[in-house]
């Protein structure tokens, strides 16, 4: 046999790899739910995308960081209260600027306690944010993150602890903070905005942070743009590094999941930044394929038509 046979089966495996290749590339994620079924489909696969096994321990590390999410998204839901409606988190359309109505509870004028809603609240969410008491964004509604952070205030600072805002709170308060900005009265992201990889700051950069769950769209170190996110599960975790988007497809479907990834710009391999449906309807109860969801499509929709191939994307714990 001679070595033209052999040359030929050569190149066509090649070419066949590579048509694989490229199938994988852009076969991108899906929305994976946990529990009710889906939690036993992720199951099934318990390898990066690159084929490598996770260790147990990897494995653990990524299970506790979902939980962590789900309880924070709870905490969340609480904390925003009746009014914003069932599943409707700070940030969303009906959480917008505008919409708060001052309400009072415990029947004292002028003093915010748990029930209380409206800009006061926010305010005073705001500088105990300022004052390290507060780890969420202002939400407008008086929940029980809220009474524990002013507890903790008044603590501090000697005042009778009683859970409430009341004059001598606020004077405390107007003392070691200042006056909140419209931005800082009413976020973008649901939780503080981490502090930028500093890979971020030179250039065009997605700054994903897997701490604070937040995009960050920065151009030459200045944030343009803000958003919740969530990521892969345990046995799809998102990779963590420095990437590129290599390709944007604004109606892009799973090959692989068969499910919708508008607005997909992908980074490494099949997982892409993109919208989730799923994600702004149930938040963190569900979880990525590995790729980047998030639950604000007209913040993606803005953003895709800003993203060019070739930009810098940094995830990050």
């Amino acid at each position: 046999m001679n070595g033209r046979p052999r040359a030929h089966r050569t190149t066509v495996l090649r070419a066949a790899v590579a048509v694989a290749a490229a199938a994988a590339l852009t076969a991108g994620c899906g929305a994976g739910a946990t529990g009710s079924g889906g939690e036993d489909r992720e199951n099934t696969d318990r390898s990066r995308a690159g084929g490598e096994l996770l260790s147990r321990a990897e494995q653990d590390v990524v299970a506790a960081e979902r939980a962590a999410e789900r309880a924070a998204d709870r905490e969340v839901a609480l904390e925003s209260g009746p009014l914003s409606g069932a599943g409707v988190l700070p940030g969303t359309a009906e959480g917008k600027p505008g919409a708060d109505i001052t309400t009072l509870a415990g029947g004292q004028a002028g003093v915010q306690a748990p029930g209380s809603s409206g800009v006061k609240v926010r305010e005073l969410q705001a500088r105990l944010l300022q004052a390290g008491h507060f780890h969420l964004n202002p939400t407008g509604y008086f929940g029980p993150v809220t009474q524990k952070s002013v507890v903790a205030f008044q603590r501090k600072h000697r005042i009778r602890t009683t859970g409430n805002a009341g004059p001598l709170t606020w004077k405390a308060l107007n003392r070691v903070t200042k006056k909140p900005t419209r931005e800082q009265l009413y976020p973008s992201t649901t939780r503080p905005i981490a502090k930028p990889d500093k890979r971020c700051l030179t250039g065009r950069a997605l700054c994903i942070s897997k701490k604070s769950r937040t995009l960050t769209w920065m151009v030459n170190g200045k944030v343009k743009a803000a958003m919740d996110v969530r990521f892969g599960s345990q046995y799809t975790p998102t990779r963590e590094g420095a990437f590129k988007v290599y390709w944007k497809s604004r109606d892009h479907v799973s090959t692989i999941y068969h499910t919708p990834m508008p607005y997909a710009m992908f980074f490494s391999g099949g997982q892409a930044v993109h919208y989730s449906k799923d994600f702004a309807a149930r938040g963190y109860n569900g979880a990525s394929h590995g790729c980047v969801n998030v639950r604000d499509k007209k913040k993606i929709a803005q953003l895709f038509g800003q993203v060019r191939n070739g930009d810098k994307v940094i995830v990050y714990r």
